[in-house]
């Protein structure tokens, strides 16, 4: 019964250690990332020059989506130098006027006709994607996801390396 329970235990681990990372896209990493085209910003229009990009893709009835602005917002502020976060919606103008939630503090923008989300072939959201400097993508996902988070740390790192 021991052996038995020993050797579920090491299946068990061998199966986590192999967790790959779910995406609800084609994913672009280590590749160009598309051009970032937008239909109107809410926003005043960042200036991208020399900096990491981290795109946020949501809607306002997405749980998930809401539950992660605090958390980009933080990131805008932490990494004000070196990242400029932009979320975008394919809701109209209107529907994110009428959004009840956490405060946007990043760049945002409307894209009703989805082109980004359509090259990168967004199927689920939220899902960022985070361009260094030179255009290339560097991270990739659902934020949240676990195991897979998109952390400070993570972001600190790519900056040190992709700068």
């Amino acid at each position: 019964m021991k052996n038995t329970l020993f050797f579920l235990l090491i299946l068990l681990s061998l199966g986590s250690c192999n967790q790959k990372k779910k995406i609800w896209a084609k994913s672009f990493i280590h590749q160009k990332a598309p051009e970032l085209i937008v239909e109107e910003w809410l926003s005043e229009k960042p200036d991208l020059q020399g900096k990491f990009v981290l795109v946020d893709f949501w809607a306002t009835w997405c749980a998930p989506c809401k539950k992660g602005i605090p958390e980009l917002n933080s990131f805008q502020n932490e990494f004000k130098d070196d990242l400029v976060v932009i979320g975008i919606t394919d809701e109209s103008k209107e529907k994110v006027g009428r959004y009840v939630g956490p405060a946007i503090e990043y760049y945002s923008a409307i894209d009703t006709k989805k082109r980004v989300m359509g090259l990168l072939e967004v199927r689920g959201i939220p899902h960022c994607i985070l361009i260094d400097p030179k255009g290339i993508v560097r991270w990739e996902g659902l934020p949240q996801l676990e195991g897979f988070e998109l952390t400070s740390e993570v972001i600190q790192d790519l900056i040190k390396k992709y700068k």
